[in-house]
C-alpha cells in the first residue's frame, strides 16, 4: 500500500470532525476534513514532521524548509502512536527523497467500536463475534466428538434417573403415607426403587463424567500443542510484537482457562440446561397454573445475563492485561535478576513490579466487588418462585385442590429448576474469562506466517554461492538499516563484516539466517532466492554462534547435543575439544553430565562461548554464521580456539562479523557497513592502504590495546 493515511477526529479548535491525513506517491500531504480539502503540502517543502503529544489531544506539526511550523491535525490520545508513525514516514522521505511506506497495514484501532487494540493484539476484544468464536470451538472439537457425545447424552439419560425419583416420592405420599393404607414392605419397596435409580444414575454420571473430562483434557492440550507450535513458526518481527510473559499466559494459562471451563463449567452447562428443562416439562403436566409461577424468575435471570455479558466481559479483558503485564514483567526480571542486582536496582524493581501488581489487584478487587453486588440480587429474584409455590400451593392443599405429593414433587422440582438457574446467574464470570482466552489463543493460531514452508519451497545446495542483490531493510520499512547493499560470497570462501555499532552487521546475518526477508531486493543461495528456499533445509545446515551465548537449563552434555541429537558421544567429545572446551568440562564437578542453570550462568562468558562454539561444530554445517563469536573470550583464550575456528572454516561458506579484527584474519574478504552502506570492500591489506573507515578501526583498536 503505496500511501500513508491516519484518520484524526478534531480541528484545529477542538470541534470534532471526520478527518484524513494523507501522504503517498505523489509527493503531498493532503488533509481532508469531512470530506473537504483545506490544505496541501509538497514534500519538497517540508523539513520534518513531528507530534506534539499534550493532555488528552495531540497535534500534527510540519517544519517547512523556511522554518515555519504549520499545524495540520489534531487527535484524540488513542492515535498518539499511529500519529508518531506517519510523522516518521514523513520525515524520512523530506530528508531522504526516498519514499518508504509501511509494509505492513497497522490496525490500531476496532473499526467498529473505535476503541485502541490492546497491545501485542489485532482483534478487538469486545467486537469480535461469539457466534463465530463458538462454531469454530465446536469445529475443532469435532475429532473428540466420538468420546464427548456419547458422554452428553449418557448425563442426559442420568439426569432423567434422578428427574424420576420425586415421581416416586410423589407416588409413595399420595398412594400410601397420606391415606393410611400402606404397608411396610411397600414403604420399603419404593425406598428401594428409589436407591436403586440414584445408584445407577450415579454410576452412569461417574463413568461417562470421567470420559467426558479426558475428551475435554486432550482438546485443551491439542490447543496448547499449536499454540506453541505456532509461536516457535512465527517470525522474529511478529514475536517481537509481544512481550514473552505474554506469550507464555496465552499458551499456559490461557488453555488451563479453557480447559477448566470446558471440563467443569461446560459439563455443568449440559447437566443444569437438562435438569431444568425435564423438570420444568414435569411441571406443567402436573400443574400448568403453579409451573407458571415457578418460571417466573427465569425471564429476569435471562435479561441480567444478556444484559451485564458485555460489561463483565469488557471487565475481565482488562484483568487479562493487567496480569498478563505482571508476568511479562516478572519473567524479564527473574531472567535478568543478575543485572538487576550488579546495578543494586532490587528496590526499584520491587517497586515497578508492586506498581502493576497494585494495578492488577484493584482490577481484579472492583471485578469481585461488582459480582458480590450483582449476584445476591439476581439470586434473590430468582426464588420468588419458591415463595409464590409454597404460598400458592399451601393454600391448595388447604382447600383440597392439591395433594401433599404433588407439592412435594413441586418443591423439588423447583430444586432442580432453582438450582441450575441460580448457577446460570454466574455463567457469564465464568465464559466471559473463557471468551477472554479463546480471543487470545486464536489470534495466535491465526497469526499469518510471513516466513514459512511453502509448496515452492526448494532445497538447495545450502553450501553454494552467496549473493546480495539491491537489498534494502528496515524493521520499519521507512526506517532502513541496510540501504541498497550488494555483494557476492563464493562456495568455501569467508567473509568478514566489520563496522561501527549500528551499521547493520547483524541485521545483514539476521537477513541470510531468513528470521526477516529484505523489504527490496533478494538474497540469493546457490542462485536460489531465499524466500524460495525452505527455512527448515536451510536451518538444518546453518552453524551459527551468536554474541550472547544461549544455554538451556540442562546438562553440557544436552546442550552440545542440541544441534545434533542424533550425535555420539565420541561425536559430543571431539566437538568439544575441537572448540577447547574439553578441559574446562572435565574439571567441572560432573563432567559432561553437569547440570547448568538458567541460561548456564554458573560458568563463564567464555567457557559459554566455547560451548557454543562447539555446538556449532558438532553440526558440521555447510553455511557458518559468527557472530562475534569471541567476543568473551580473553586475548590468551581467543588465540588459544582461534585456529579451531581457522580449521572449522574451511570449505565452509562463512559469514563473521567482529569487533575484534584480529578474529578476522582468516576472512578472504572484509566488507565496512557504514550507516547500513557498503562503504569499503577488500582484503585487510587493501583496506588499510586505502586509509578510510577501516584502516580508522584498526588504528583506534591499536591504541586501545596500547593502553591496556
Amino acid at each position: 500500500m503505496n500511501r500513508a493515511e491516519l484518520t484524526f477526529n478534531l480541528s484545529y479548535d477542538m470541534t470534532p470532525v471526520k478527518g484524513i491525513l494523507l501522504f503517498d506517491e505523489s509527493c503531498c500531504v493532503t488533509v481532508t476534513e469531512d470530506g473537504e480539502t483545506k490544505r496541501k503540502i509538497d514534500l519538497e517543502n517540508i523539513k520534518e514532521a513531528a507530534v506534539l503529544a499534550g493532555v488528552g489531544t495531540g497535534l500534527i506539526f510540519l517544519t517547512l524548509k523556511d522554518e515555519t511550523d504549520v499545524a495540520v491535525a489534531r487527535f484524540d490520545m488513542s492515535q498518539l502512536k499511529p500519529a508518531g508513525e506517519w510523522c516518521k514516514i514523513v520525515s524520512h522521505a523530506a530528508s531522504t527523497s526516498e519514499l518508504a511506506f509501511a509494509t505492513t497495514v497497522e490496525r490500531p484501532a476496532c473499526e467498529k467500536c473505535g476503541l485502541t487494540f490492546p497491545e501485542g493484539m489485532h482483534v478487538c476484544p469486545f467486537c469480535y463475534s461469539k457466534k463465530s468464536l463458538m462454531s469454530r470451538t465446536m469445529e475443532m472439537m469435532r475429532p473428540f466428538m466420538p468420546q464427548i457425545l456419547p458422554s452428553l447424552s449418557g448425563m442426559f439419560v442420568s439426569n432423567i434417573l434422578f428427574i424420576l425419583v420425586p415421581m416416586f416420592q410423589r407416588i409413595m405420599i399420595d398412594g400410601y403415607l397420606t391415606s393410611g393404607t400402606g404397608t411396610a414392605s411397600q414403604i420399603a419397596l419404593f425406598a428401594a426403587m428409589i436407591f436403586a435409580v440414584r445408584a445407577v444414575g450415579e454410576t452412569l454420571y461417574i463413568v461417562v463424567a470421567n470420559t467426558y473430562q479426558k475428551a475435554a483434557f486432550l482438546f485443551c492440550n491439542t490447543i496448547r500443542d499449536q499454540a506453541y507450535a505456532k509461536i516457535q513458526r512465527l517470525s522474529m518481527s511478529a514475536l517481537a510484537k509481544r512481550t514473552p510473559g505474554d506469550l507464555i499466559r496465552r499458551v499456559m494459562d490461557d488453555t488451563m482457562t479453557l480447559r477448566e471451563f470446558l471440563s467443569d463449567n461446560g459439563r455443568w452447562v449440559i447437566e443444569a440446561g437438562t435438569m431444568f428443562i425435564a423438570a420444568l416439562m414435569f411441571l406443567l403436566f402436573t400443574d400448568p397454573l403453579l409451573t407458571l409461577f415457578v418460571a417466573l424468575p427465569v425471564p429476569i435471570v435471562g435479561f441480567a445475563f444478556t444484559r451485564f455479558w458485555n460489561f463483565i466481559h469488557i471487565r475481565y479483558e482488562r484483568q487479562w492485561r493487567k496480569n498478563s503485564r505482571c508476568q511479562s514483567i516478572l519473567h524479564d526480571i527473574i531472567r535478568g535478576i543478575r543485572t538487576v542486582k550488579a546495578f543494586g536496582s532490587e528496590e526499584r524493581e520491587i517497586s515497578k513490579f508492586a506498581h502493576y501488581n497494585r494495578e492488577l489487584a484493584k482490577v481484579s478487587s472492583d471485578n469481585e466487588v461488582i459480582w458480590s453486588l450483582l449476584f445476591p440480587a439476581i439470586q434473590f429474584f430468582s426464588g420468588i418462585g419458591e415463595f409464590l409455590v409454597l404460598l400458592i400451593g399451601g393454600a391448595a392443599i388447604l382447600s383440597g385442590r392439591m395433594s401433599m405429593g404433588v407439592l412435594v414433587q413441586f418443591t423439588m422440582y423447583i430444586s432442580y429448576i432453582y438450582g441450575p438457574l441460580r448457577w446460570l446467574v454466574s455463567f457469564p464470570r465464568m465464559m466471559a474469562d473463557a471468551m477472554t482466552s479463546l480471543v487470545k489463543l486464536y489470534e495466535i493460531l491465526d497469526e499469518e506466517e510471513d516466513i514459512a514452508e511453502t509448496e515452492l519451497s526448494r532445497e538447495p545446495d545450502v553450501g553454494g554461492s552467496v549473493h546480495y542483490e539491491g537489498v534494502s531493510f528496515g524493521y520499519k520499512s521507512y526506517e532502513p538499516v541496510l540501504k541498497e547493499v550488494g555483494f557476492t560470497i563464493e562456495p568455501g570462501e569467508m567473509v568478514g563484516i566489520v563496522g561501527k555499532s549500528g551499521a547493520g552487521k547483524s541485521t545483514l546475518i539476521n537477513l541470510m539466517m531468513r528470521l526477516y526477508d529484505p523489504n527490496t531486493g533478494r538474497i540469493t543461495l546457490s542462485e536460489e532466492d531465499l524466500r524460495n528456499v525452505s527455512p527448515k533445509r536451510l536451518h538444518e545446515n546453518t552453524g551459527v554462534v551468536f554474541q550472547d551465548t544461549f544455554l538451556f537449563a540442562g546438562t553440557i552434555y544436552d546442550n552440545i547435543l542440541y544441534a545434533k541429537p542424533d550425535a555420539t558421544p565420541a561425536e559430543v567429545v571431539a566437538a568439544c575439544k575441537m572448540a577447547n572446551a574439553h578441559d574446562f568440562i572435565m574439571k567441572t564437578s560432573d563432567g559432561y553430565d553437569t547440570l547448568l542453570g538458567e541460561s548456564g550462568h554458573s560458568l563463564s562468558g567464555g567457557e559459554r562461548q566455547r560451548l557454543a562454539i562447539a555446538r556449532a561444530i558438532i553440526k558440521n554445517p555447510r553455511l557458518l554464521i559468527l557472530d562475534e563469536a569471541t567476543s568473551s573470550l580473553d586475548l590468551e583464550t581467543e588465540s588459544i580456539i582461534q585456529d579451531s575456528l581457522n580449521r572449522l572454516v574451511q570449505k565452509r561458506t562463512t559469514i563473521a562479523i567482529a569487533h575484534r579484527l584480529s578474529t578476522l584474519r582468516a576472512a578472504n574478504r572484509l566488507i565496512v557497513l557504514d550507516k547500513g552502506r557498503i562503504a569499503e570492500h577488500g582484503t585487510h591489506l587493501e583496506l588499510l592502504k586505502q586509509k578510510g573507515i577501516y584502516y580508522k578501526l584498526v588504528m583506534a583498536q591499536r591504541q586501545t590495546s596500547k593502553s591496556a
